[in-house]
């Protein structure tokens, strides 16, 4: 996915054999995401059972996990939907936008094709040892989804860059040339500054965010001598962690809903209930937003799934157009703060501290943060607004018995995971067979045999693309982490900083430049080992530490003048984005005084949790 949020389709002259490749993929991606949440559910039912399991099903989810997510990611790369955060491509035409992509195509997949040559070193090396992964698998056969993965995003990368086979074939020629270079230098450090100054120009016009994050940790590496494999294992480790097929699973529950009938049935609902209120459209609006912004884990899908509903429902009521627009880009913040959220759960994952505990710690962040983004909504009533209608209670039971099923999803996903029977990765697949079974079955909304594996190939892609740059963006941090920059920040910070109020107001500067120019997952997997440590030494718990750095990222979303989801709003709407950045100018300085309440009142963020307790072991 663009900056602008457009999603591209397959070239008009696609031949044969790329449209075969099209659907093994998308079949494979669909059968792996069954199989992820088919194995859990499995085991949990044998577990009650019979009190026994299926051998190896822990570690066989969390290589299909790896599996879904390069395969993922080949589907993004094929659809030119990597996730890049530049607005310059779209500003630019002509010869200027052929040579932007010509350059940016170029060294993406020269850092694509060392990623490829790392992570099959990294295979060469784990092959002797003769692991099994189960049943007599071995474990190398699934590793391999990592340098192929690679080599096709490299190749699909080349075939863009430029129109027709000559253009490709002097891509081809350049990116060979580039690496060779590299290869046979007699001085590799002396190269380091010039690639990070190549990487960045090719950031700035158009390179995926992967590449970026990717290349830094490979020049990094390159620089001290490091070798290249380094960056493999780290991205293999962080691909299978225990916990993190849950982020998958959650995310496919979010786009089952996402994609099917829940959205007008939840705004419907909302509408009603809220209709007797003065701005009742307002606090509708930015409900049903943090609701399926929770849900799916991703602001920006919540623009796009939910925009052509709330802007001309608001315009209705004779809000403006502005306030409007600026409303339906800026709700979706609160949600970020609740599970299912996948950066909530993410933040759990890299910090090492509770899912449960981050939930019951997002609860107070996320409610102040949604009543002051619906005050702000208020205030825009227009003075010439139509009545108030009188709470038409029959009209809420309807529009309630009509979405229950979609509002039992987060209370599935709840119960699941703390009612001491599943694990995380279990209630996650529990969420998404739930948001299926409901979606296809009981609204009939998704059609089995077309829209399911739509949806499902949807949800892997964007999967793919987001753990592709965990991988990357962790061995950039494990490199900064082994290189002591947290110890020399703490040091440093120390020595110059005196106040912990001071501490947290520099942090709130910086996470929100951060999440300006980062989006929010490779910022939490490269920030949030630098900061912990950090936080800690100025004893600022790191739960509370998680809710501030996740509504900073959030809020940089909407920062101009490379906040993300002022992209998806001005491609949503058609708007120039110079109309987007000023509907939400007055919404800013709102929310941005919402996170700084939870960062100086920290009770909001560790009052549920000290009063629960910890989660039982």
């Amino acid at each position: 996915m663009t900056p602008n949020g457009t999603h591209a389709t397959p070239a008009a002259g696609e031949t044969a054999t790329a449209r075969l490749a099209a659907r093994i993929e998308g079949g494979v991606l669909t059968t792996v995401l069954a199989a992820m949440v088919a194995l859990p559910l499995a085991e949990l039912a044998l577990r009650a059972t019979t009190r026994s399991g299926i051998y190896g099903a822990s570690a066989l989810v969390q290589h299909l996990g790896l599996a879904a997510a390069m395969v993922g990611a080949m589907v993004a790369a094929r659809e030119r939907r990597l996730l890049a955060l530049s607005a310059v491509p779209t500003l630019l035409s002509g010869r200027a936008a052929a040579a932007a992509r010509f350059f940016a195509n170029v060294v993406a997949a020269a850092v694509c094709i060392v990623l490829s040559a790392a992570a099959a070193q990294f295979v060469a090396a784990e092959r002797p040892a003769g692991k099994l992964l189960t049943y007599g698998v071995p474990e190398w056969w699934a590793q391999l989804a990592m340098p192929i993965g690679f080599a096709v995003i490299a190749w699909r990368l080349l075939r863009q860059s430029a129109h027709g086979w000559r253009g490709v074939a002097a891509a081809a020629a350049f990116c060979a040339a580039t690496l060779t270079l590299a290869a046979v230098a007699p001085a590799p450090r002396a190269l380091v500054i010039p690639g990070f100054v190549a990487l960045g120009a090719a950031t700035v016009l158009g390179a995926p965010v992967f590449v970026a994050v990717g290349g830094a940790a490979l020049l990094a590496f390159w620089g001290a001598g490091e070798p290249a494999a380094a960056l493999a294992v780290d991205h293999y480790r962080v691909v299978v962690n225990p916990t993190l097929p849950a982020i998958p699973l959650f995310t496919l529950a979010g786009y089952f809903l996402a994609e099917a009938g829940a959205p007008t049935r939840l705004v419907r609902l909302f509408k009603a209930l809220f209709a007797p209120f003065r701005g009742g459209g307002a606090i509708a609006a930015v409900v049903a937003s943090s609701v399926l912004t929770c849900l799916t884990g991703a602001s920006g899908v919540t623009i796009l799934a939910l925009g052509g509903l709330l802007l001309p429902f608001l315009v209705s009521l004779r809000y403006s157009e502005r306030a409007a627009l600026g409303l339906v880009t800026g709700a979706g913040l609160p949600g970020i703060l609740l599970l299912p959220s996948m950066p909530l759960i993410l933040f759990a994952i890299v910090a090492e501290v509770g899912i449960r505990e981050m939930f019951l710690a997002g609860l107070a962040p996320a409610l102040v943060m949604l009543v002051l983004t619906a005050a702000w909504g208020i205030r825009q009533v227009p003075a010439r607004a139509p009545d108030t209608a009188h709470a038409d209670w029959s009209k809420v039971r309807r529009a309630a018995a009509a979405a229950k099923w979609d509002l039992a999803l987060p209370l599935v996903a709840l119960g699941a995971l703390f009612g001491g029977f599943a694990s995380p990765v279990e209630a996650a697949a529990i969420t998404a067979l739930y948001a299926f079974a409901v979606q296809t079955f009981v609204y009939r909304d998704l059609r089995l045999a077309t829209d399911v594996p739509r949806v499902t190939q949807e949800a892997g892609l964007l999967v793919g693309g987001v753990l592709l740059i965990l991988g990357v963006a962790l061995g950039l941090s494990n490199y900064l982490v082994d290189a002591q920059v947290p110890d020399r920040l703490v040091q440093w910070l120390e020595q110059r900083v005196h106040s912990r109020w001071l501490f947290l107001l520099a942090l709130n500067v910086c996470l929100l430049a951060v999440g300006c120019l980062l989006d929010i997952f490779s910022a939490i997997i490269v920030v949030a080992p630098l900061v912990v440590p950090i936080g800690r030494a100025f004893d600022v718990d790191p739960i509370h530490l998680g809710i501030i750095l996740l509504a900073n990222l959030e809020l940089g979303y909407l920062t101009p003048p490379v906040g993300l989801n002022l992209f998806f709003a001005s491609y949503r709407f058609g708007k120039p984005i110079g109309e987007v950045f000023r509907s939400v100018a007055s919404l800013l300085p709102v929310q941005l005084g919402g996170v700084l309440l939870i960062t100086y009142v920290p009770v909001l963020a560790l009052g549920l949790p000290a009063l629960f307790g910890p989660a039982p072991r």
